[in-house]
């Protein structure tokens, strides 16, 4: 079984065709493995891959783009056996990239990851002001507020957010976790969140963390 696993995970890393990664997905079902082995063993690593080739500089932006549409597919291919799954729910994430950036690609990889691992995620999207954030965390109850930004230059609005969610008392029992290129853990630290997540992949088990009991 695990020759597919592997499979799927060198299907992503090659930016392989959507059709050749879906019937490798399917032929995994069909041997009995569950979502989240494929996606633990076989999806993640692929997209570890990527992430060290993007590093390597031998895959720049339009090949993350592609990475994460086709690991887009293959969740969907997957969401019917996760529902029929009894996969334990983990816990609540709010989670969006902040105000002045739209930059939304490793976000959107961390919601399905997440997903897929049994968080409920409520993706507020991109631009979104500290307002909204408040509004969310009030209205949803989540244990993490995963902030996003790509930019340097909207590293002051994770600053602004998290004063504002300071200032309406939503911070208290409110875990929060920092993603995005742009991002150090020293300023992490310095504006008072919880963590930074270097991608989508370490912004996950970072959160299993949090919420495992």
């Amino acid at each position: 079984m695990t020759d597919v696993l592997d499979s799927i995970a060198s299907a992503i890393a090659k930016l392989d065709s959507s059709e050749n990664a879906k019937a490798l997905v399917t032929d995994a079902l069909s041997q009995g493995l569950s979502p989240t082995a494929i996606t633990e063993n076989g999806i993640r690593r692929g997209l570890e891959m990527v992430g060290q080739k993007y590093e390597a500089n031998e895959y720049f932006l339009s090949e993350l783009l592609y990475a994460g549409s086709l690991v887009g597919e293959l969740f969907d291919l997957l969401k019917p056996s996760m529902k029929d799954s009894q996969m334990r729910h983990k816990g609540t994430v709010v989670l969006g990239t902040v105000k002045g950036d739209i930059h939304d690609l490793g976000k959107n990889i961390f919601r399905m990851l997440a997903d897929s691992s049994g968080f409920e995620e409520h993706d507020l999207g991109v631009d979104v002001e500290p307002t909204s954030f408040v509004n969310e965390v009030k209205q949803a109850h989540p244990q993490i507020l995963g902030l996003s930004a790509l930019l340097t230059t909207a590293l002051e609005e994770m600053r602004n957010t998290l004063n504002v969610l300071r200032t309406a008392g939503v911070k208290t029992d409110l875990r929060v976790l920092l993603g995005g290129n742009a991002v150090k853990r020293e300023f992490s630290s310095e504006i008072g969140a919880d963590a930074a997540a270097f991608d989508a992949v370490e912004g996950l088990e970072i959160c299993k963390k949090w919420t495992s009991k």
